[in-house]
């Protein structure tokens, strides 16, 4: 497990977070196809906290898109790098997250995050962010709407609806099983809406959530149990 400390000259607050996103806001690629559904490899990415030490554990999970099999995966824990503030969670997050994702043994390709791509209220969430600094193709799959506003799609499996901030779509409502509740699918860099889906949906072949972050998930709580002992 890879350790992290908060880099020098990182934002300390809202405000100065805030200007970090309004740079790097304009570098988001929308019109990017990004990788063929179910070929390389895809990531999933995941953190957890324990507030009370105020520590977070990031892990980053290799897939293989094909066959769905873990092919590497690493993990890092670090100091909590920003306070609990809606809309900039990114901040505390980040640096951890890339940790994991140098310790990889392989590239990520495709990465999935745990979360928001432009369905952010700045445009400019986890998975925007992360494909920005490491210029991978990233997607957000979400588990709720957070702000947004959608019409339930369809029963049917890969049905899907506008998520709306007004009448601007920034995502979609995405079922991944018949008749279970959807996910929330978002651009993050470099793959366009319609390629975000697709990846989603090849990446839940038998649950609601994808495998990368069913697989993230379930490794960064362990670390977290490891690192917190």
């Amino acid at each position: 497990m890879t350790t992290v400390r908060i880099p020098a000259g990182w934002p300390a607050t809202e405000e100065e977070a805030r200007a970090v996103q309004d740079e790097l806001r304009g570098r988001v690629i929308l019109d990017e196809p990004g990788p063929p559904p179910g070929t390389g490899r895809v990531t999933g990415v995941d953190v957890a906290y324990d507030d009370e030490r105020d520590v977070v554990v990031a892990a980053a999970v290799v897939l293989d898109a094909a066959t769905l099999d873990v092919v590497a995966e690493a993990t890092a824990v670090g100091e909590v790098s920003f306070p609990y503030v809606p809309g900039l969670l990114a901040f505390r997050e980040i640096p951890t997250v890339l940790a994991a994702l140098d310790a990889l043994l392989c590239p990520p390709g495709l990465i999935v995050c745990d979360g928001y791509g432009v369905a952010h209220p700045r445009r400019f969430g986890l998975a925007s962010h992360l494909g920005v600094l490491t210029g991978l193709p990233t997607i957000g799959v979400a588990k709720n709407p957070f702000i947004f506003s959608y019409e339930a799609p369809g029963a049917p499996r890969g049905s899907a609806a506008p998520l709306l901030a007004g009448a601007d779509e920034v995502g979609r409502a995405l079922r991944t099983q018949p008749g279970v509740k959807p996910v929330f699918v978002s651009v993050g860099h470099r793959v366009d809406l319609g390629h975000a889906c697709a990846h989603t949906l090849a990446l839940t072949p038998k649950y609601r959530i994808p495998e990368t972050t069913r697989r993230a998930d379930s490794l960064c709580r362990r670390a977290l149990k490891e690192a917190t002992a």
